[in-house]
């Protein structure tokens, strides 16, 4: 026996080439596919990790556990940071929405050019979302992140400067607002894939839900926030300090070496045409989780969107609220806040699976609670309805987008997160035909609940072909 043992040793590798074939493997491991410089935007992904690099991003990464952790994304170092910025890029987003728009109401009461705002705002993302998902595909995120960032930046000084010169125009506002919607797509996909690198695939749902939270988290205090800028420093000198906000973000980008792509160690893709930007369309439906959540997340922002939240005077005013008091605001806020409520309490007890039917079904119960608010009469029921709407509509949102980016494809991810993003926002720019134009029709309370009930009967279709499409799956 000892002779056999002997023998097997004497034809087992030398140390020497065991090492070298263990770091072989550890430079050939996808993690470790690092840049070995900041790519420019015109430049694809190319070139042999560094060291530096690769320890920066694994000291980030905390070893993955077994079990279900409680906001396991916060484990990792650097997206805790993230967070942090993200939610004071989206905080500063708002603030320029309260301070511009409350300017060009006292300026020109214009309620065509309020409409444009919105139009503006959701239109970009359903003409350009699947084309700037192909340039995070192609590009470094963290740019194509600061460039979004530099436009918001650049949108706020020159209000101030129109502002503070008064020399503002009706041209100027529609350039500036069609400015600041093409920011938020370039922003969007990139950040979706820079979050698959910071965390990996083990946590993104956690990732995901703290990031929905911490921008809904942006909303919540923003107006407030420029509420309060523009009562201490006045318009101008608000807007001025709010495009330092943004610069946590933009630097916090060039410290770290994430570029979107770095866990998957992809090679560059080629460029992508304005044509076949679009034709992902017809090849999504291979794939058919990614397709039922494309297509719910589109239904709910077409029929429903957030279209209710323009028509809250009205729902206030029927409600008994009269003035612009605090209990107008707090319908106002509820829905921001059951949402940041939501995604705490979703993370820490990890109570709802990332799966289709949860996501349906989050969906489905998201329906039922706005048609009861379309119809209360009671103000209490009212905030706990919307409050209750907040944080299913997080819940169904953020479950639909994870999906969509665990199955998607390497080659594809930023393609279909783009197609997702589209959908699930660009088609919000219609939400207020729905809602609100067939609702000077047969009034805003009607309005809200035919909308919500056709959402319902698409939804639970959904669930009825999520069904098959798994029982066909198991029988074959």
């Amino acid at each position: 026996m000892t002779k056999r043992l002997v023998s097997r040793l004497r034809q087992s590798p030398g140390a020497g080439e065991t090492d070298a074939h263990s770091a072989r493997g550890l430079q050939d491991s996808p993690i470790f596919v690092i840049p070995n410089k900041l790519c420019a935007i015109g430049e694809p992904l190319a070139g042999p990790s560094t060291n530096a690099d690769n320890s920066r991003a694994a000291s980030s990464r905390s070893p993955e556990p077994d079990k279900k952790v409680a906001f396991a994304a916060l484990q990792h170092r650097d997206y805790r940071w993230f967070l942090g910025a993200t939610m004071l890029a989206m905080m500063a987003d708002n603030i320029e929405h309260v301070i511009s728009y409350w300017v060009l109401f006292q300026k020109f009461q214009s309620p065509v050019l309020a409409g444009f705002a919105v139009i503006s705002h959701w239109t970009p993302f359903l003409l350009l979302s699947v084309y700037f998902g192909a340039l995070a595909d192609r590009y470094d995120c963290r740019k194509l992140i600061q460039i979004a960032q530099v436009m918001y930046m650049v949108v706020s000084a020159t209000w101030a400067i129109l502002f503070l010169t008064d020399t503002i125009q009706v041209w100027h506002a529609c350039v500036l607002l069609v400015i600041h919607g093409i920011a938020g797509v370039f922003w969007t996909p990139a950040e979706i894939l820079l979050i698959h690198d910071i965390v990996g695939p083990k946590d993104l749902p956690s990732a995901v839900r703290l990031n929905a939270t911490a921008r809904q988290l942006g909303i919540l205090f923003g107006p407030a926030v420029g509420g309060g800028l523009m009562l201490w420093f006045g318009a101008p000198t608000g807007l001025f300090v709010n495009v330092l906000i943004y610069v946590p973000f933009t630097i916090w980008l060039m410290l770290v070496p994430y570029t979107g792509h770095l866990r998957d160690g992809a090679p560059a893709r080629r460029g992508m045409r304005w044509r076949e930007a679009f034709m992902i369309m017809r090849d999504v439906m291979e794939h058919r989780s990614i397709a039922t959540m494309i297509f719910l997340g589109g239904a709910a922002s077409l029929f429903v969107g957030n279209a209710f939240q323009a028509a809250m005077p009205e729902f206030a005013h029927d409600l008994g609220t009269e003035k612009a008091d605090f209990a107008y605001s707090a319908l106002l806020a509820a829905n921001a806040a059951g949402s940041v409520f939501g995604g705490f309490v979703l993370d820490g007890k990890q109570w709802i699976p990332p799966t289709v039917k949860a996501a349906i079904a989050c969906a489905i119960l998201w329906c039922v609670v706005m048609t009861g608010f379309a119809f209360s009469t009671s103000y209490p029921l009212s905030l706990i309805l919307l409050f209750g709407a907040g944080a299913l509509n997080l819940a169904f949102y953020s479950i639909a987008q994870t999906i969509v980016q665990l199955e998607s494809p390497v080659a594809l991810r930023g393609r279909l997160i783009g197609l997702f993003s589209m959908s699930a926002f660009g088609l919000r720019a219609f939400s207020g035909v729905t809602v609100g134009v067939i609702g000077g029709l047969i009034g805003i309370h009607w309005s809200l609940a035919l909308s919500s009930l056709i959402l319902l009967a698409v939804t639970i279709a959904l669930f009825a072909f999520a069904h098959q499409s798994r029982a066909v799956t198991e029988a074959s």
